[in-house]
């Protein structure tokens, strides 16, 4: 029971999963034996297939199908119970299953690519808009936008697509995005979504969102297309092959009107991300931490305030840098996600961004990460607070905060220690960068603690319910 929580944030974000538990002997399911759960039952909403194996000569072609089930169309987790008598049974193999692998994309007609490019050649204000589903396209994508110019946003899941400084990228776009993006989508006359969801922290109130843009969305899964935005165009196929075809068909054009709006409108709402590296503020932290490594590092965060300053300000400038919950927003995420990273790439640095609350749910993990030595830095954001839950409240609880602040103070310092984690809290340090710099440097696993004021909020914001020109705060 303890995977539901990832399998449903796996669910969610198209990660490829397979999940293997163990369950009580098949001749005892169902009798409500000692530990017995249905985890068969309770995986059903959650998974894209899942197994319940009750005799062993079953498992190596469910091992073979679970592995091309969960990478083939849209990702997504896989389930397989094992009984406890199947787990020690023993049997001669006679035939080994063919080697997983993925089923073949959608196909899809050439009539809708060349709608497609039409409508792209002949919009005046086209905008691109990116989701996690392009993960495995970046090249071409970066190569449509450039060849058509093409201002381009993306979603939290998406972040790094293009580099944060390439001219044409506007950012992320939503409830705490970049608020420039989000008055310049309403401006648009054609949105060309890819491998996006149109989910509601993106887009806001669905009917005020880019009112005047007609729409072309290619995306894997059916099930999306049509779901919450009418497209003009819908093409269910991989987006790396439709781009394949579509580029060709795209005219290189300098569109200088409408990057000439673009900036006036990025003047008028200026980003208030400050540039300095005050480490002991939170975007001077992330400012800090980010002058410390260079793109090859990997950045994971857990759920929270810090995961939204984190977006909004870290230098995230390739795909695969960002691990992050999007779908389900799980607090608990960034540690074991970055320990996963750690393992898979061993010669890169791993910086996990996490807060006080979010770092509890799987405190734990420090064990695994120091028995492994593992270079991963937790980069701890400490306001003693549950920092979004706080932020809604005293926005729009009439300051009825509760629940979310912890009375007394816990000493992640000497928790971390107690791991077997190097440790620097950089409030008590005299040079904060130079010591910040020097313990990122050193290999292993280590926490650095800041200490955040809980009243530093996450903005620019849209409140619940409102339409994306409705933001509220600086």
């Amino acid at each position: 029971t303890n995977l539901v929580t990832a399998i449903a944030d796996a669910r969610l974000d198209s990660i490829p999963l397979i999940c293997i538990t163990g369950q009580v002997p098949a001749s005892m399911i169902g009798t409500d034996a000692f530990q017995e759960v249905d985890t068969y039952g309770i995986s059903i909403p959650i998974t894209k297939h899942n197994y319940l194996v009750r005799h062993i000569e079953e498992l190596p072609q469910v091992m073979s199908d679970a592995f091309r089930i969960a990478q083939s169309g849209r990702p997504g987790p896989v389930w397989i119970d094992i009984p406890k008598d199947v787990q020690t049974a023993v049997f001669e193999i006679e035939t080994q299953p063919a080697m997983a692998e993925k089923a073949a994309a959608p196909a899809f007609s050439e009539e809708s690519i060349r709608d497609a490019a039409a409508m792209i050649n002949a919009a005046k204000r086209p905008v691109l808009y990116l989701g996690g589903g392009v993960i495995n396209a970046p090249a071409r994508v970066r190569e449509l936008a450039e060849k058509a110019q093409l201002p381009t946003t993306m979603t939290l899941m998406a972040l790094g697509m293009l580099p944060k400084a390439h001219p044409l990228s506007l950012g992320m776009l939503g409830m705490h995005g970049v608020r420039s993006t989000n008055y310049i989508l309403q401006e648009a006359d054609l949105l060309i979504v890819l491998g996006a969801r149109f989910d509601d922290r993106a887009i806001g109130k669905t009917e005020q969102f880019c009112p005047n843009a007609k729409i072309i969305h290619v995306d894997i899964d059916r099930a999306e297309l049509g779901k919450i935005k009418q497209p003009h165009v819908a093409i269910q196929a991989d987006v790396d092959d439709v781009l394949a075809q579509l580029i060709p068909l795209v005219e290189a054009q300098p569109r200088a009107e409408w990057h000439q709006l673009v900036a006036d409108l990025q003047r008028e709402f200026p980003c208030p991300i400050p540039k300095a590296c005050d480490p002991l503020s939170h975007y001077g932290l992330i400012n800090a931490v980010a002058a410390c490594v260079d793109d090859n590092a990997i950045i994971t965060t857990d759920v929270g305030q810090h995961q939204m300053w984190t977006a909004q300000a870290y230098p995230l400038n390739r795909p695969r840098q960002w691990l992050t919950s999007g779908g389900l927003g799980t607090m608990g995420f960034g540690l074991p996600a970055a320990i996963g990273a750690a393992l898979a790439n061993p010669d890169r640095k791993v910086l996990c961004f996490s807060g006080d609350g979010s770092l509890m749910m799987n405190i734990q993990e420090m064990a695994t990460a120091s028995e492994n030595q593992l270079d991963v830095k937790i980069i701890l954001m400490n306001n003693e607070a549950l920092g979004l839950v706080h932020q809604q409240q005293s926005l729009f609880y009439e300051q009825g905060v509760f629940a979310a602040t912890y009375p007394g103070k816990i000493n992640f310092m000497q928790i971390a220690a107690g791991f077997g984690l190097e440790t620097c809290d950089l409030n008590n340090e005299a040079d904060p960068q130079a010591s910040l710099q020097e313990i990122i440097n050193r290999p292993g696993p280590a926490l650095i603690h800041v200490r955040i004021d809980a009243e530093e909020k996450v903005y620019p914001m849209v409140p619940p319910g409102a339409a994306n020109t409705e933001m509220v705060g600086e």
